[in-house]
């Protein structure tokens, strides 16, 4: 142990008071021997005998050197004897002794000369295994260079968790030299830590004896202020040889570089997670509405606090009076999100609404240019560059924002709008890689949104062509009560291909029909027209529903991009049975009394337009007061529910099997739909009754 290493131990703290047990000297087995001035053995340890072999009653009154010495070694030993005796010093050193089974033994002994109070002179011999001795020395040699020289930050504490030993690695991990550690506890030479952890995880080692390996621990230290730093600890208790706790060592590895790397790496993961999600959640309808505020729930909590998608009112053909002007940007709010209820939402412009930004404004510069911009760091004397108006900005300051980030949303090379995030709770600021992020999210938004107000663009000129495309009064059917309905979206010119038919077959089956071509506008109710057409032709040859599917799959693969959903169930009144097959299509209702409402659990088939896929149809009981609800995506789908709660929704009202077709037609359109509602609805509704009495001049016809 050198001056340093010493040094930096320390003094040991006084002890509360003697201590009972084995210690060093047990396991040295430290023996002593008494001489007399004759050189007979006076005084006979136990460790004495463990060492020689000797008992004390064979040892005493004994010579010494006829007893341990062998005959060479007789000079040496009494010439090293007298000079002890006359006074010349002590001495140390190694010596062969005999022991009683006759084996030689190397012993580390310290001789010196003691006098009593008549003046008698005695020699004290302490004596050890010189093997033993060596092995504690290469021991202890090993451990204080272990200590010295580790890169490792080590320490020990006593039991009142006070500093007596520190490594000059864990001085420089801590900034602190061993003196401002030694005699102070963890709180008191590391305050800036979470000292109070670390202590109660000590005072649990000392009591259990349990270490605790690898405590990850993240702050700031001296040696590296301003930045944060990581840490893995490990704590062991430290015993005597009878077992006793006497401290605590710790040893301190610097891990920040791993800590920066698996954190880099688990960030990574999460956002190729999060473009992963925003791949299947963004998009999943055709609607404006929808699409926007997909985007905002895969921004917010995940990349922002606060998300706000917007939209260029030019690019959605509405253009009032007094709208974009030079210098100026018209926007229309699209959605609105945010991780929790704050004044920022207030800040921003209502769904719906909307709102004109001039050139000064972030959003204005963002669309102009088609390129992010990321403001890391926000004053609030630099909010008036993102609020539309000064008390927009003091709502933004009362929310606490202050990092901001604008990307333009991109499609097919048009700026269509912008989304905007902001962080107030999250106090990291955006950096590039949120910036990166965003942006992938943005493009990916930016066609679903796109595709969505394009969408919502051809339906405007539509239902004129859509109304007289639909037939006005089905033809009766036997075997079958039919009542049903179409209602367009709530904004008149938004129409779309729904569309449902009733075609009397052969045999007094009937084939009832309900479909929905994807789009809208003029093609989309062209294309329906055809595939009504087609459909009708192809049930009245009396196929399989299945192949009225596959070739009515053909006709639309034949019609360019066009894709629809369909569902045709062929209706048996002498069998009481059903055929049915479904294209992509919403699965129908079957009620029957006495038996709950139930979505029939068909196979979904794919829409029609895929082309090359199989349709299975399926048969199923219908009986006289059953009921086959047939219906299009506009009745049960909204903005701001699952699907599941509103089939749910749908099959409840369904539970009164007995009440009259038509006025179950306007419960359900009346419950379902909303006045907002921007898509259309086909309902086909049929009811099993008994067929007229038979006719023999029509049976005998047959």
């Amino acid at each position: 142990m050198s001056t340093a290493d010493a040094s930096r131990a320390g003094p040991e703290p006084a002890g509360p008071g003697p201590s009972t047990g084995p210690g060093l000297l047990d396991v040295l087995g430290v023996a002593a021997v008494v001489l007399d001035e004759s050189g007979r053995i006076a005084l006979w340890s136990p460790q004495a005998e463990a060492l020689f072999g000797y008992t004390a009653s064979e040892a005493l009154g004994r010579f010494a050197a006829q007893l341990l010495v062998d005959e060479q070694h007789f000079g040496i030993v009494l010439s090293l004897f007298e000079k002890v005796m006359a006074g010349g010093g002590p001495w140390a050193g190694v010596f062969p002794v005999l022991r009683k089974d006759g084996s030689t033994r190397l012993a580390e002994f310290r001789n010196m000369r003691l006098e009593d109070q008549q003046g008698r002179r005695y020699a004290l011999g302490i004596a050890s295994d010189q093997a033993t001795l060596r092995r504690v020395e290469r021991d202890l040699a090993l451990s204080m260079r272990l200590v010295a020289q580790s890169p490792i930050g080590l320490a020990v504490l006593d039991t009142d968790l006070r500093y007596v030993l520190v490594n000059p690695a864990l001085e420089r991990i801590n900034g602190l030299p061993a003196s401002r550690h030694i005699g102070r506890r963890v709180t008191e030479a590391l305050p800036f830590l979470d000292a109070e952890a670390v202590e109660d995880a000590m005072r649990e080692v000392l009591s259990s004896g349990s270490p605790q390996l690898n405590r990850f621990t993240t702050g700031r230290t001296p040696a590296a202020p301003g930045e944060d730093r990581a840490w893995s600890v490990s704590l062991y208790r430290l015993e005597d040889p009878a077992g006793k706790p006497i401290g605590v060592a710790a040893s301190v590895v610097d891990v920040t570089e791993q800590h920066k790397a698996s954190t880099a790496i688990a960030m990574a993961r999460q956002r190729l997670a999060l473009i992963a999600d925003a791949s299947v959640r963004i998009g999943t309808t055709l609607d404006l509405w929808v699409t926007a505020r997909e985007l905002g729930d895969i921004a917010v909590p995940q990349l922002a606090d606060v998300a706000t998608v917007d939209v260029l009112d030019s690019v959605l053909g509405d253009h009032p009076p007094g709208g974009e002007t030079e210098g100026t940007v018209q926007f229309r709010a699209l959605a609105i999100k945010a991780a929790r209820p704050t004044p920022a939402t207030r800040a921003a412009d209502p769904v719906g609404t909307l709102a004109r930004y001039d050139s000064t404004r972030l959003v204005t510069q963002c669309v102009r240019t088609g390129r992010p911009i990321l403001r890391a760091h926000v004053s609030p004397g630099r909010l008036g560059g993102i609020a539309r108006d000064s008390e927009a900005a003091a709502l933004l300051a009362e929310a606490g924002l202050h990092s901001y980030l604008a990307v333009p949303l991109i499609a097919r090379g048009e700026v269509i709008g912008v989304m905007g995030l902001q962080r107030t709770d999250n106090p990291l600021p955006f950096d590039h890689d949120d910036l990166l992020l965003a942006s992938e999210l943005a493009a990916r938004a930016a066609v679903c949104i796109d595709n969505a107000r394009w969408y919502q663009r051809q339906r405007h000129a539509a239902l004129t062509l859509q109304r007289h495309l639909l037939p006005h009064h089905p033809t009766p059917t036997p075997g079958l009560e039919i009542a049903y309905r179409y209602q367009p979206a709530a904004a008149v010119g938004e129409v779309g291909g729904d569309w449902f038919d009733v075609i009397p077959l052969p045999d007094d089956k009937t084939a009832l029909v309900v479909g929905d071509v994807m789009g809208s506008g003029i093609n989309a109710a062209a294309t329906m027209g055809q595939l009504r057409t087609a459909a009708r032709t192809l049930a009245e040859l009396d196929l399989d529903p299945a192949v009225v599917l596959t070739r009515l799959d053909h006709t639309t693969t034949g019609l360019g991009h066009t894709m629809a959903t369909c569902v045709i169930a062929v209706y048996d009144p002498h069998h009481g049975r059903c055929r049915i097959a479904t294209a992509g299509h919403l699965p129908p209702v079957r009620t029957r009394p006495g038996h709950e409402p139930e979505l029939l659990d068909l196979p979904t088939g794919a829409p029609l337009g895929v082309g090359g896929v199989p349709f299975e149809a399926s048969t199923l009981d219908l009986g006289i007061g059953d009921e086959l609800v047939l219906y299009t995506d506009g009745l049960v789908e909204t903005r701001d529910q699952d699907i599941d709660i509103r089939l749910q929704a749908l099959t409840a009202l369904l539970g009164d099997p007995g009440r009259p077709l038509e006025d179950t037609c306007d419960l359900l359109l009346r419950t379902l739909r909303q006045p907002d509602d921007r898509d259309d609805v086909a309902l086909l509704i049929a009811r099993g009754r008994p067929l007229p009495a038979a006719d023999p001049e029509r049976d005998q016809a047959r």
